[in-house]
């Protein structure tokens, strides 16, 4: 056995004390998280108690922008208060916008995770925005009224995920418009063609497409101007998928940028997309091996069909300009 020296006595003593700091260390942090997952889940189960959190997301199902807003409310509740916790006696209403930390923070975890970080974009933001976006409503109810005023949101909470966005909209109660999309007679008789359903995609919805299929910069500077929307999804014998969608934006010139952005789209999804000689500055129709193809702009609306039988393609655009008669004429 070799003696023990005063040397090595020093670096036992040392390597004990490293030791015991690292065991407080990582209890310390074990309890912290532990604080903080608790703050987290009786937070939801004092939401469930209070509102029944599955009657309280389903009671809009026919409205998926209007199930994300209100996911974004109860995830966004959820996390201010873990982030309340963390923070004590420090109020989030005294610090910046989180938003940009906490996009940092989660990207950096989500790297750890392949499978998430090589999702295509629209999937990964839809996954995030509850949290991420839902904690920036929050810190803004906060800066308004304090907890009492985010416990008001819940007996009336937001329609859309634009009032999640931008979080003014809801609190100073500014009217957001709605649009109607009935179901075009030109696809009703089509033998094989049957309806499949009609939803709002909402800001979210574009914000993840822009973004997915343009640039994120081209989201952030259009999606915001959305004002409102709905479409349409059918069946053919062949598994094609018709779509028939109605947007409204801020105004003529953000309609017009949708235009030009939602033409580049159909570029890269219809590989055989061909003009029509028909097409003009606010009007595109294009042939492919799936149907016919109409994109409109109208005023401060976009209006388009995809996967129209060629038959019934006149019937189509007569018909998407019959919703927006006003405009197209002032066009």
């Amino acid at each position: 056995m070799t003696p023990a020296t005063p040397q090595s006595a020093a670096a036992a003593s040392a390597k004990s004390r490293l030791s015991s700091k690292a065991e407080r260390f990582t209890e310390s942090v074990i309890r912290e998280m532990t604080r903080l997952a608790l703050a987290n889940g009786l937070t939801h189960a004092l939401q469930d108690q209070n509102f029944g959190l599955e009657k309280f997301l389903r009671a809009v199902k026919s409205d998926d922008d209007a199930v994300n807003a209100r996911q974004a409310l109860v995830e966004g509740y959820a996390t201010a208060a873990m982030m309340q916790a963390l923070l004590k006696p420090m109020s989030l209403t005294a610090l910046p916008a989180l938003e940009p930390i906490m996009s940092q923070v989660i990207d950096k975890q989500f790297q750890e995770f392949p499978a998430f970080s090589s999702a295509p974009f629209f999937f990964r933001f839809q996954a995030l925005f509850p949290y991420i976006q839902g904690m920036t409503f929050m810190q803004r109810g906060l800066q308004l009224g304090g907890w009492k005023r985010l416990n008001q949101t819940f007996s009336s909470p937001p329609d859309a995920t634009k009032e999640i966005f931008q979080p003014n909209v809801y609190f100073q109660k500014e009217p957001l418009p709605q649009v109607s999309l009935p179901h075009p007679p030109a696809l009703e008789k089509v033998p094989g063609l049957k309806f499949l359903t009609g939803n709002i995609m909402g800001e979210l919805g574009y914000y993840g497409l822009l973004a997915q299929l343009t640039s994120e910069d081209e989201a952030k500077r259009l999606a915001n101007n959305w004002m409102a929307d709905r479409y349409l999804i059918y069946e053919d014998s062949n598994q094609n998928y018709p779509l028939v969608a109605r947007t409204r934006w801020s105004g003529p010139d953000m309609a017009s940028s949708f235009f030009e952005d939602y033409h580049t789209i159909l570029t890269h999804k219809y590989f055989d997309l061909k003009p029509d000689q028909e097409s003009t500055q606010n009007l595109f129709v294009g042939s492919t091996s799936e149907g016919k193809i109409i994109l409109m702009r109208a005023g401060d609306e976009c209006l388009w069909a995809e996967g129209v039988p060629e038959a019934q393609a006149e019937a189509m655009l007569g018909w998407l300009r019959s919703l927006v008669p006003q405009a197209v004429a002032a066009d």
